[in-house]
């Protein structure tokens, strides 16, 4: 078939067996390079077809411009060195791996097959992974298109592979349905051991999997009567061929009226049993011996009714039998739809009496073509390395309302588009977390509290020019800055627009994801690091104050001295371009200082980690205490990186014989969190991080900062003594909290007996 220009792209819909995840309720319209990014830069591909979805897989190489620091070379004029930056600033390009995960009508899987080949450039592929029932019907369309060889991959193999994938690289992936719920979906924290588990793939049958390691699983059962069991006999009552069009019809319908309840039976609950009056005795109990005809909607609910439940319960015998607690449900009679989700989870609720947990995924359909390409790439291992979901590029979660017909649905649970980046290091827990599995970096969830999201969003929104402003000041030689922070502009007002509407998209709605979500788009649109000259520019200042303020530290008596160190370091964390009412501050007295800053105390890059950490840490070194300094990996607002903190520690130790003899001797180690965040999820830390601190025995943990102490990690109990600092810069908070702009959190935890 013809191009059209834009390429319609299904977001829902129904499918054959075999596949999983398909939808087709209505599509949407979007240029062909906005779907297949950087298409270019491809080198292996997965497909995974359906009865009228593809999916499919491809992995690029990504071009993005990174902020590179470096010390000058002095080359022996150290008398020119406090006239100058204390490094320099450099825009390099960099290459970082993507994964790309695509969903499309199969009617443009043509078009589709026509466009990759015409953009393909140097691809490594020379044989595509696939899998699905649909693998077969299009093998040869595929072979001729793209003149590669055809891998047919087991469909089962390929989806318990992907959910092993997004299970361990996407924290909030699973979630349960609460159907009473504002929103409905609860996301789950990552838990630290995924393995065992339970998957039920409901497709045109059900399949059950128990699921132990990475490559060892089991099919422990099934069942004939499934997706296509409520397809083919809901075809027979209602006429109605189509799947989304018989689920609306349930949605809509009234089961009662069919089937035969437990008050029908005995006039009220049976009290011997324990079973309430509302409960199903016989589905469709009442057709046979009443005159009147049924309904559509009333039938179809009755149909759905009866197979989620037996699906339940069969898959609730399955756990207990083999002593598993959590079921992931998969299949293309999932895929997001509230009556099917809320009939399963009452179903395992009431035959497990609470103790097995229905637990659905947000990349449900996209599990075949992950798993498909994981096949295909095992060459390069990609499962030695952690991935982290791009919020820029990827389509968000959204709610079906039952009472909505198909063409009027937003989505249907599932993603249109993916997008996953590799980390460059391994990311692990803290060995120092109390109990890893239930361990919840955020404070406050935005998804629960409408009165904090209300008011975030807003705050997000309102700071929106700002971010413009400094973006396109970190670049004042660029020709483009100007039309790219326009472009980071519509795109990020148009994520916390979606939000406003659907705010579990993309999980749990924090600050922390408001964050992560604002640097995704930032480095989207080539603006790796917006700050870099304001940290430079501080640095250089806190350097040159930086033996006055030893000075005046080592002048004072042992506690004088202790209360003045905290003192310093809370007051250098006033210093962050992220909280508006500092922002403002700096912004119109840009005279404003570190001795302005310990004033506004009530009894961040370069005054925070020069004037604030270093002393601070410089204390414990003169006690013989060995220090593990964790910066961020990457840029995010003002705070420093790893890279700026080891060019500050050598100008300091320099400066300062204590900082110089215990870098040389490796009493203060200065190392990366594997963060690019203002905040901290202690699950997701680099793994060189956690191996030295169990290597060298922490027993004491500082962390320091509004966005890693109070936002993330307020709440988080360690198996070590604790200290949470931070200056509270956000009024809306603090008089959360109970106190006035600018107080202070110090909080100091020992771990219980």
């Amino acid at each position: 078939m013809s191009w059209p220009g834009t390429f319609k792209m299904a977001e829902c819909g129904a499918s054959g067996s075999g596949s999983s995840g398909d939808s087709l309720d209505k599509s949407i319209t979007l240029p062909p390079d906005e779907i297949f990014r950087n298409l270019e830069n491809a080198k292996r591909f997965a497909i995974d077809i359906g009865g009228s979805l593809t999916k499919l897989a491809y992995y690029s190489t990504v071009q993005h411009k990174v902020a590179k620091v470096r010390s000058f070379d002095h080359s022996g004029k150290d008398t020119e060195r406090d006239h100058e930056p204390p490094y320099e600033i450099s825009v390099q390009e960099e290459i970082t791996a993507r994964l790309h995960f695509i969903k499309f009508e199969n009617t443009y899987i043509e078009a589709c097959l026509d466009f990759i080949k015409d953009h393909l450039v140097n691809t490594e592929t020379k044989v595509i992974q696939a899998t699905g029932g649909g693998a077969y019907k299009f093998k040869d369309l595929i072979e001729e298109k793209l003149r590669l060889k055809v891998d047919k991959e087991d469909v089962m193999t390929c989806l318990i592979k992907g959910c092993n994938f997004v299970l361990k690289n996407i924290p909030h992936e699973a979630f349960v349905y609460q159907k009473d719920s504002d929103p409905e979906f609860r996301f789950q924290t990552n838990h630290p051991h995924i393995f065992p588990y339970l998957l039920v793939n409901i497709g045109s049958g059900v399949s059950i999997v128990k699921v132990e390691t990475e490559d060892r699983f089991e099919w422990v059962g099934g069942s004939s009567i499934g997706g296509g069991t409520f397809w083919g006999l809901g075809a027979l009552l209602t006429k109605t061929k189509k799947f989304d069009e018989l689920l609306h019809l349930a949605s809509r319908g009234q089961h009662s009226n069919v089937d035969m309840l437990v008050r029908d039976v005995y006039g009220g609950a049976h009290q011997t049993l324990g079973l309430s009056g509302n409960l199903i005795a016989s589905s469709f109990g009442k057709s046979a011996t009443a005159d009147q005809e049924f309904s559509k909607e009333d039938m179809a609910k009755s149909l759905l009714h009866m197979i989620s439940n037996d699906i339940g319960q069969l898959a609730c015998l399955h756990a207990r039998l083999h002593s598993l607690d959590r079921v992931y449900f998969g299949g293309f009679f999932i895929r997001g739809h509230p009556v099917t989700m809320r009939t399963i989870t009452y179903s395992i609720n009431f035959f497990s009496k609470g103790e097995v947990q229905a637990l659905f995924l947000r990349h449900e359909g996209y599990l075949g073509a992950i798993g498909a390409f994981l096949k295909g790439a095992e060459q390069d291992n990609p499962n030695q390395y952690s991935w982290g979901e791009n919020y820029a590029g990827s389509s968000g979660l959204m709610s079906t309302s039952p009472e909505l017909g198909p063409a009027q649905r937003a989505r249907s649970g599932t993603f249109d588009l993916l997008e996953m980046d590799r980390l460059e290091r391994p990311l692990v827990n803290l060995p120092l977390l109390l109990d890893p599995p239930s361990y919840v970096p955020d404070t406050v969830d935005l998804t629960d509290d409408a009165l904090a999201r209300k008011y975030w969003l807003t705050c997000f929104e309102e700071a929106l020019d700002g971010v413009v402003k400094r973006a396109v000041a970190s670049q004042p030689d660029s020709v483009d800055a100007a039309e790219r922070a326009e472009k980071f502009r519509q795109k990020y007002w148009n994520k916390l627009q979606t939000l406003r509407q659907q705010p579990f998209a993309y999980g749990t709605l924090t600050v922390r994801s408001l964050l992560d979500t604002r640097e995704h788009c930032l480095n989207e649109f080539n603006f790796p690091d917006p700050y870099s000259k304001v940290k430079q520019r501080e640095n250089g200042v806190a350097l040159r104050c930086f033996p006055g303020v030893v000075r005046s530290l080592d002048a004072l008596g042992w506690e004088e001295r202790q209360l003045a160190l905290v003192k310093g370091l809370l007051a250098g964390n006033v210093f962050d371009w992220g909280a508006k009412a500092v922002s403002d501050v700096l912004e119109s007295d840009p005279c404003f200082g570190f001795e302005e800053a310990k004033r506004k105390l009530q009894d961040n890059s370069g005054i925070d980690i020069i004037l604030g950490v270093f002393p601070f840490v410089r204390e414990l070194l003169l006690r013989g205490t060995e220090v593990i300094l964790a910066c961020n990996s990457g840029p995010a607002l003002n705070d420093v990186t790893h890279s700026e903190s080891l060019i500050v520690a050598e100008r300091i130790a320099g400066m300062d014989p204590v900082v110089h003899s215990a870098l040389r001797e490796e009493r203060l180690l200065l190392v990366q969190t594997g963060s690019s965040s203002p905040c901290l999820d202690l699950s997701r830390l680099d793994k060189g991080l956690a191996a030295l601190v169990r290597e060298r025995g922490a027993d004491l943990v500082v962390i320091e900062g509004m966005g890693r102490a109070v936002h993330t990690n307020y709440h988080a109990a360690l198996r070590c003594e604790s200290l949470k600092l931070a200056v509270i810069k956000n009024a809306w908070l603090a008089e959360r909290l109970g106190g006035r702009l600018f107080s202070v959190i110090f909080k100091y935890e020992v771990p219980a007996e």
